[in-house]
């Protein structure tokens, strides 16, 4: 299917070819007519698909950090996009101007607004809430419009501008998006959607692209039709009557050799139409200033991939030394832009239009650790290593490594870079050793959330870098290199285990297929050859079509060394399938691991061998476990059926042995259950790439692979980007590990810079409300829990689930043991047999792991992403609300404590006398005696729980009222409605900040009110017990002074030392975290005051403030009310807005004052 783009050629071609006579421009009455064809029917199915929901996502966070918007539109034709963006989206525009130079455009497009004008007022205009009638200006954007054309001044400002149907005629198309960018307001954006080929844009720099590749246009087969259609996508007509109609003649043809013809619209002809989105901000001039720190590459660079080669990059940077990396970084979060890696340049998305590209090339070398170094080193047993740069390729790794003596298990193809490594990299040592990605046991990372330097696992010192440092998160990020690296920073080096070089014997032979028959009982022989062979031997076969035939070509590897003792290889006359081995005709080829690379049937035999550059290719893998079965066999032969090239194959990769030992979970390779990796290739002649032949080729293999999808055990990561027809295989790339990888891509690059590697899912909000359910053993915990799940899942907005956090321990303390689980999770008498011994697992295994609660804690949330409300039993954290919710920033925490008498609890668990604390139950206690001799209630605790309650002394009923009382409240709509008054600020008060301006809901309508009414009615204890409201200045002083007043409170002010006449208390005060965001200093220390008598000695105080972030503010207050008199347990604090990224209760909690209960109205994310 040609695209509009190639079709423009052509009808241009073609036009040279027949006249001679002077074009002219089209008509307002031509181009409208062209317009309708292309926007109608199928056409708007682009805007359906991909155009508004784009638009949607892309301007939400900008309309809902904005009060009021201001769009200008380039371009908008008889109707504006934005009139089909969701409701609160359009309510936001107060103003709205458009450049449309189309007379017919602008009637139309007023008509529009002054139809819905005149309609009765239940029919809304589509930009419902405009301060003033549309600026629809009849006249191009030219350049210097926006002080030539139509406005007032040059000082005219907007939120958005937007190029919504492509950027026709502009040229150069870089001047009108740098003019654009000149009329944003700070924050702004330009948004260019354009189906006109590529975008060069000379330098500047794209905030985010999204692709749409699969737009097509229907354009009916009808000479009328054709005859405004082509002259729009031609852009003229000859200025001579009778040379315009004979070449629309002629252009009648091209469109119908071109267009294609499909069963379901046989009258129609189809175009390809894909479509793009471009952003800019005002930092998309921003390049030279990483151009001045950072080297270009001054040559062109040879990119394998064919995808790759047809994007442009706004420059490509060569960083020669480690600094250079982390200015990219750096430079990347300054601007808010995105980074591609280039490594051997195998990738499609390794260069991305218009997007830096960091090519690692200069790093390129090679370190060979022997094994007496590593033990030497690291002090143990150690195997030999080999460190690989991330500019090496994988031939210089294998070749290097072979001359000591040692291999890799890397992938097949010596150009490979790094990143296949690190994700995946099947070669011919896999079934031996496993992946690559299985043989990293250590890397160095740039941190693309910071620009750090960080190492993680076993790297040798000689290798690091100066001012490298061990992560904080290494677990995470080593668990995450070993298979979806390319997501989670830019590797600089990564250290392999290595092993003893073998030599290889290789085997090449073609069994010619007579049927469809013939070839699916190959394959099951094939299979059930392959299946016999042992862990030093594979097979991998070729599927493909050749002088008229099909053919199955078959390539078998066999590995030696002299340390290999395995089975010996079946003799080929004793397989089951002697029509498929002929060693008679294929004697064995022995070879090293760098000749290998040429040994392969498809390099050399196939199609007369697609090495040497003449060729073109585009694939993507997925993972079979049998090929046997029928539907994959008829898959298959049909896929090579429909191969649109006679040189397109599907190449079948031999799997298991090593490669399945390893556990799914273990690594972030999530899919090992497999036999073959089935390759699906797409190949074309080199002189084709650009081509209908190219892009029928990529169409071909995204249809093979869906359709064998569901027949699969996954897809394979390593090829997958941001092309939108990945998007279904991304999801199966990573088996069970997908959810956390997101949550981890979430924590190491929350800022996108890497977001053109395998696509990951957005991260999922969770539970808006998480409830740890705590108490000691037997107070009714589970019960309880599910108690409040039952009401709450009567409320039909509102889902909840109840999990033990300690059924993990259960299940791998029973593996050990062998318990028996389903005893240990339902039978309690059972449970308490085993519960001393419990504790003594889990404590070794916190020993051991000492990140393991919260492991467990992360891995129980992310498990319940569809859920509302989570309630979490069998906590084992003291104040884990302190503890934990900076783990989960976007949700709330309470902590429910569930109390009982003694003896109840006894009872409760089926005996009298001593016991102790397991892994299933709170730890109260720190020394792990008899919980019975602890206290049940939380004064004997150094912290205070969100909300208490008496199992015993209220039963089911109570637990039922509970719910209502305690918990739905926290869904209430004014909550809510103070949430949406609370607006984000991006990159204020600093770059990288998104700001929750909470003082902001004082300047909205009815917010203070609504606030105050929240802070009093929300509080748990009673009003008439306290006796001063304190604050803080400033932010404090708002909310508090409002609600002292409705709750007839003294109030205490609290301001900076010289403020208040004497006599007064004072402490120090170290700056807020937004104040040494601004500063950049979070030493500077200021001292803080309060009036020495204004509240009495042993008093009730509630301190109100606007923000708990870091906790510094709160914590100096707190301390002085101590100053004052005022114990720790005679204070209660009410923050408008708590922000436990930055953990200001365990700020709190470490500082003595845990026993002070903290309630926020809202939770934030961010900053």
């Amino acid at each position: 299917m040609a695209t509009l783009d190639f079709l423009k050629l052509a009808l241009r071609q073609k036009a040279i070819a027949t006249t001679s006579s002077p074009t002219q421009p089209l008509s307002d009455t031509q181009y409208s007519a062209g317009f309708d064809i292309i926007v109608r029917d199928s056409g708007w199915a682009t805007y359906q698909d991909f155009i508004i929901p784009q638009l949607s996502r892309l301007l939400g966070p900008l309309f809902n950090s904005r009060s009021h918007i201001s769009v200008l539109e380039i371009g908008p034709g008889s109707k504006s996009v934005l009139g089909h963006l969701p409701d609160p989206l359009r309510r936001k525009i107060k103003r709205y101007a458009a450049f449309e130079p189309n007379g017919l455009f602008v009637a139309r497009l007023e008509e529009w607004f002054r139809t819905y004008d005149n309609t009765p007022e239940e029919t809304e205009s589509p930009l419902p809430c405009l301060a003033h009638p549309p600026d629809i200006r009849q006249t191009p954007f030219v350049l210097g419009s926006g002080t030539e054309s139509g406005t007032s001044d040059g000082e005219e400002k907007f939120n958005v501008v937007l190029f919504c149907h492509s950027m026709y005629g502009m040229k150069p198309k870089h001047k009108f998006i740098e003019q654009a960018l000149e009329m944003l307001v700070d924050g702004g954006m330009v948004v260019v959607f354009h189906r006109d080929g590529t975008l060069h844009l000379d330098g500047l720099v794209c905030h985010q692209t999204v692709s749409f590749p699969t737009g097509v246009v229907h354009v009916a087969d009808d000479d009328e039709v054709l005859d405004c259609f082509a002259p729009f996508v031609g852009g003229f007509v000859m200025q001579d009557v009778d040379a315009d109609r004979a070449l629309r003649v002629e252009w009648r043809k091209v469109c119908r050799a071109l267009g294609r013809r499909e069963e379901a619209h046989p009258d129609h002809l189809l175009f390809s139409a894909p479509n793009i989105m471009a952003t800019f901000t005002q930092h998309a001039t921003k390049l030279p200033e990483l151009t001045a720190q950072v080297p270009l590459r001054e040559e062109n660079m040879a990119v394998k991939n064919r995808e790759a080669r047809l994007h442009r990059p706004a420059a490509v940077v060569r960083p020669t030394e480690v600094p250079h990396v982390q200015q990219c970084v750096r430079w990347a979060l300054k601007h808010g832009t995105s980074l591609t890696v280039v490594g051997g340049g195998h990738s499609g998305h390794c260069l991305q239009p218009n997007v830096v590209a960091v090519d690692m090339g200069a790093f390129d070398q090679v370190h060979i650790v022997t094994a007496g170094k590593a033990e030497a080193e690291f002090g143990i047993a150690s195997p030999a290593m080999v460190v690989a740069e991330a500019g090496c390729k994988t031939g210089d790794v294998v070749g290097k490594a072979m001359s000591a003596g040692l291999a890799v298990p890397l992938g097949a193809r010596p150009s490979v870079g790094g990143g296949l490594w690190l994700q995946g990299g099947i070669g011919h040592l896999a079934r031996l050793h496993g992946l690559a990605c299985d043989a990293i046991i250590g890397a160095v990372v740039v941190h693309v959330d910071t620009g750090q330097v960080v190492y993680v696992g076993t790297v040798p010192g000689q290798h690091l870098p100066a001012g490298a440092v061990r992560s904080a998160d290494e677990g995470d990020l080593l668990w995450a290199i070993n298979g979806a690296g390319t997501n989670f920073g830019i590797v600089i080096s990564v250290t392999f285990e290595a092993y003893a070089a073998p030599t290889y014997s290789v085997q090449n032979w073609v069994v010619p297929l007579s049927d469809k028959l013939e070839a699916r009982r190959k394959l099951i022989d094939f299979g059930e050859y392959a299946r016999k062979l042992p862990r030093n031997v594979s097979a991998d076969a070729f599927l493909y079509w050749n002088a008229n035939q099909l053919h199955l070509g078959v390539t078998r590897f066999e590995s030696s060394t002299a340390e290999l003792t395995l089975m010996p290889t079946p003799s080929p006359s004793l397989s089951p399938v002697g029509t498929i081995q002929r060693p008679e005709d294929n004697p064995k080829v022995v070879l090293d691991g760098v000749e290998l690379f040429d040994a392969e049937m498809y390099m050399s035999g196939m199609h007369g061998g697609h090495g040497g550059g003449k060729t073109s290719s585009f694939k993507r893998c997925l993972f079979l476990k049998d090929i046997g079965a029928v539907d994959v066999d008829d898959t298959l032969v049909a896929a090579i059926e429909t191969r649109p090239s006679p040189l397109c194959y599907l190449h079948l990769l031999q799997g298991g042995g090593a490669v399945s030992d390893i556990p799914s979970r273990e690594t972030a390779f999530g899919c090992r259950d497999w036999d073959f990796a089935c390759v699906v290739t797409g190949v074309w002649s080199r002189d084709q790439d650009g081509t209908e032949a190219a892009r029928a080729a990529v169409q071909w293999v995204y249809k093979v692979v869906t359709d064998l999808l569901p027949l699969s055990s996954g897809a394979y990561g390593a090829d997958l980007g941001p092309d939108p027809r990945d998007a279904a295989l991304a999801v199966t790339a990573f088996g069970p590990n997908l959810p956390l990888l997101a949550r981890l891509k979430h924590r190491f690059d929350p800022c996108n810079v890497l977001a053109y590697a395998c696509p990951l899912p957005q991260l999922p909000r969770g539970p808006k409300l998480i409830i740890l359910v705590t108490g000691e053993s037997g107070v009714g915990k589970d019960y309880c829990a599910d108690i409040w799940v039952s009401v709450l899942n009567k409320d039909k907005c509102l889902t909840a689930r109840a999990v033990s956090i300690s059924d993990v321990t259960k299940q791998e303390y029973a593996t050990v043991t062998g318990a028996d689980l389903s005893r240990l999770l339902q039978d309690r008498a059972y449970k308490e047999q085993h519960r001393p011994a419990l504790t003594a697992f889990f404590q070794h295994q916190v020993r051991q792991r000492p990140g393991l609660p919260e492991e467990h804690f992360r891995n129980v949330v992310y498990g319940a992403a569809d859920v509302d409300v989570l309630l979490i039993t069998g906590m084992r954290d003291e104040a884990p609300v302190a503890v934990l919710s900076h783990l989960v920033p976007d949700s709330r925490l309470l902590d429910v404590r569930v109390q009982a008498s003694d003896n109840t609890r006894q009872t409760r668990r089926g005996f009298h006398g001593g016991g102790g604390n397991d892994g299933d139950e709170n730890r109260d206690n720190k020394d792990g005696k008899d919980g019975n001799n602890a206290k049940s209630n939380s004064i004997a605790m150094d912290y205070s729980p969100s909300l208490v309650f008496n199992s015993e002394m209220f039963g089911c009923e109570g637990a039922r009222d509970f719910a209502v009382r305690g918990l739905f409240p926290f869904f209430s709509k004014n909550l809510q409605r103070l949430g949406d008054m609370v607006q984000t600020v991006p990159d204020f008060p600093s770059p990288g900040i998104d700001f929750g301006h909470i003082l902001g809901i004082s300047q909205q309508p009815g917010g203070l009110a609504l606030c105050t009414s929240l802070l009093k009615t929300l509080f748990i204890h009673d009003w008439d017990d306290v006796h001063a409201v304190a604050c803080c200045e400033a932010g404090g002083f708002i909310f508090a002074s409002a609600l002292a007043s409705h709750v007839n409170v003294p109030l205490a002010l609290i301001r900076e030392a010289g403020k208040l006449p004497p006599p007064t208390v004072s402490v120090s005060k170290p700056s807020s975290h937004i104040s040494s965001s601004t500063s950049g200093n979070s030493t500077t220390e200021k001292r803080i005051e309060m009036g020495r008598d204004v509240v009495p000695r042993g008093a009730s105080v509630v301190v109100v403030d606007d923000v708990l972030a870091t906790g510094r503010t709160l914590y100096a207050v707190l301390k002085l009310l101590t100053e004052a008199g005022i114990g720790a347990d005679r204070v209660n604090v009410m923050v408008v807005a708590e922000f436990p990224v930055h953990r200001g209760r365990e700020l709190l909690r470490r500082g003595g004052f845990g026993k002070v209960h903290v309630q926020s109205l809202l939770v934030f994310g961010g900053a």
